[in-house]
């Protein structure tokens, strides 16, 4: 069954000097302030459409990470992710690197860096953003 996902942005104003809101109406966990300085320069308190990039790939990534090694009949005890979402300004997202650290006993270094790839590959976030210039992944297995 497909599910949908809904987010609404307010917008007020031009470009550089106007403002917005976007809502995340799906969840209702809340609304969060949206500005370009907030994009391209500092945050100050605000979010950007690359953060909550960030935010939908480095959630997405780490279930299809779990899903896949359970697939393989292994247990995650923990599994970190970080997706940092690079934006420059007249070019828009030049890269994203991945950054994951996982426990997973029983687990060959070797089988968990092909499983992290296979997840990096497989994430529907992952292939969504597939025009993105570069995608990385940093993955280390914890003891």
């Amino acid at each position: 069954m497909a599910t949908t996902r809904t987010a609404k942005t307010h917008w007020e104003g031009n470009l550089l000097e106007g403002k917005g809101t976007v809502a995340l109406e799906s969840s209702k966990i809340g609304s969060y302030d949206v500005s370009w300085p907030a994009r391209a320069e500092a945050p100050n308190g605000k979010t950007s459409p690359e953060e909550l990039i960030a935010a939908a790939h480095s959630s997405c990534y780490s279930m299809a990470f779990s899903h896949g090694l359970a697939g393989k009949g292994y247990t995650v005890e923990t599994l970190d992710t970080q997706a940092d979402v690079t934006f420059q300004p007249g070019e828009g997202i030049t890269g994203i690197v991945l950054t994951v650290a996982a426990k997973v006993p029983g687990l060959s270094e070797e089988d968990f860096q092909a499983a992290a790839e296979d997840a990096k590959k497989n994430c529907p976030v992952s292939q969504a953003l597939a025009a993105v210039p570069s995608i990385t992944l940093q993955a280390t297995l914890l003891p």
